[in-house]
């Protein structure tokens, strides 16, 4: 039986063989023995690789397969070309130079913020009249609202793509069917068209352009052979902001994110605690631990926290900082409840005060970057003369060769570190402008939680930036004090000195 292999440029004479649906299917047929022809438009329809064609020419050799390339002439029963190897060489340069001036086409025009593939985040569409420019998919905007919203809510990427196969919401993929988008889209990983995996859910609380801005240059490829593209370093993205219509705020996504980085690991008893990763130890800076244990003279579980230092013996000077969950909760909802009466009775004289902290803070920034850059400044002209001094001294033979490389070696580490803090430090200067207040965020949340009867998860997470415990005072008994600060979002440690008492407690 003949068998012939064609190419996507010859779709012709099915009578003559069947064809196979991939070029790897081909070369098991070949492995096989059950293939007699190859035939193709010409050499390069097989591929661009000299060093491969050349291999793959060896195995249809062996195999006794006729290979025939119509543009090219050539037939293998007629003799070897010896031309072949050059034309292979030829035809892979000018694969390279295609790719090349290519490559130059797309960076221009993501330089200007041009989108140059045709695939964009669930949750969005191209305009019809603008390919260019994005519109809001409201009903995949929906799902990814409610998925930033229920992270808030204190659910893991698990838990919630459970929830959302429970309510029968389509994956992004069968979504995208569903709805005939004409886009490169990956194919559903099972039959099922509800079922959302982890990682998906994943990918998009991490995605930035749900926040209104446009990012390309996110992969790169190291050569045109490659078949995936490799994550670019961020600092390499083209952002634009602003350049796309926003899914949700920058303030949500960044309270996301902070919970991402929290480890949510679930003990065998009860549910993870949800001031996981809010507790920090004013002493060593590290994070609280939950230490959770069966109390058996009360007959109930203990819930408190602990430094994790001390707890993992990684620092020997720090204590315990023992705190009770309850305490730290209550703390919480009594200062949200002082700052929320204080902002609805004084909203104005609020925005004002915080404004005027936010400029003050920014102030002290600067100073202390400039301190900094004339320390690290002056430490890199110290750099300069010591290696010149080395530089002499191994000329006039005064330290041996190994000694000149060693010293060379660390003097050069150093210098090039120093030169890319320097720029850091001197971009953060000439670029620092007084952000301005983000008090109105923070009265929009105030007036979003009305009801302060009880602490929920929501409003822990969108009001609580962190908690810092300090160690309890000397003494004994139930007179002992235990000072926490409470960081709350946009206002950082706001002056509660007009507010309710909530700064210390008794543990």
């Amino acid at each position: 039986m003949l068998t012939l292999f064609q190419t996507l440029f010859e779709i012709k004479a099915h009578h003559i063989g069947f064809r196979v649906a991939s070029w790897n299917e081909l070369i098991s047929e070949v492995e096989l023995g059950n293939v007699a022809v190859i035939c193709t438009k010409d050499m390069s329809r097989i591929g661009r690789d000299y060093i491969r064609m050349g291999l793959y020419r060896e195995m249809f050799r062996e195999k006794g397969v006729r290979l025939i390339t119509v543009a090219d002439g050539f037939d293998s029963e007629k003799g070897e070309d010896d031309l072949l190897p050059f034309k292979d060489i030829f035809a892979e340069w000018h694969a390279r130079d295609t790719s090349r001036k290519i490559n130059a086409i797309f960076k221009n025009r993501t330089a200007d913020g041009k989108h140059v593939t045709g695939s964009i985040p669930y949750g969005y569409i191209h305009d019809p009249n603008d390919r260019q420019k994005w519109l809001i998919d409201e009903e995949a905007a929906k799902v990814i609202r409610r998925i930033f919203q229920l992270m808030i809510e204190g659910y893991g990427v698990v838990k919630i793509a459970e929830m959302l196969e429970q309510e029968k919401v389509l994956t992004p993929s069968c979504y995208w069917k569903a709805t005939g988008v004409s886009v490169a889209r990956g194919k559903p990983v099972t039959d099922n068209p509800y079922l959302w995996q982890s990682c998906s859910v994943n990918n998009i609380v991490q995605r930035e352009e749900y926040t209104g801005k446009k990012i390309l240059r996110k992969g790169t490829k190291a050569s045109y052979k490659d078949k995936k593209r490799t994550p670019a370093p961020k600092e390499d993205w083209l952002v634009f902001e602003g350049a796309i219509p926003a899914i949700i705020d920058q303030e949500t996504f960044d309270t996301v994110q902070r919970l991402r980085k929290t480890n949510r690991r679930h003990p065998k008893i009860g549910t993870q605690n949800r001031l996981s990763g809010l507790l920090f130890c004013a002493d060593c800076g590290e994070k609280m631990r939950n230490n959770r244990a069966f109390d058996s003279r009360r007959n109930t579980y203990r819930d408190d926290y602990i430094c994790s230092s001390y707890k993992e013996r990684t620092r020997a000077e720090c204590s315990m900082h023992f705190i009770r969950s309850c305490v730290v909760e209550e703390l919480i909802l009594d200062s949200i409840r002082g700052i929320s009466d204080y902002v609805r009775n004084n909203r104005e004289k609020f925005i004002a005060e915080v404004t005027a902290l936010s400029e003050t803070q920014a102030l002290s920034v600067v100073e202390q970057n400039k301190k900094l850059l004339a320390k690290l400044t002056r430490r890199q002209s110290e750099l300069d003369t010591l290696i010149r001094k080395l530089y002499e001294s191994f000329a006039l033979d005064k330290i041996p060769e190994k000694h000149f490389e060693k010293l060379l070696g660390e003097y050069d580490k150093e210098q090039s570190a120093l030169e890319l803090k320097i720029a850091e430090l001197q971009t953060e200067i000439e670029t620092s402008i007084v952000e301005s207040s983000r008090a109105d965020k923070f009265v929009e949340l105030v007036d979003k939680y009305t009801d302060l009867s009880e602490l929920t998860t929501p409003m822990l997470n969108e009001f609580v930036e962190k908690i810092i415990a300090h160690e309890k005072e000397s003494g004994r008994g139930a007179g002992r004090k235990q000072k926490v600060e409470i960081h709350l979002n946009y206002i950082g440690d706001f002056d509660m000195s007009q507010c309710p008492e909530i700064s210390e407690v008794t543990a």
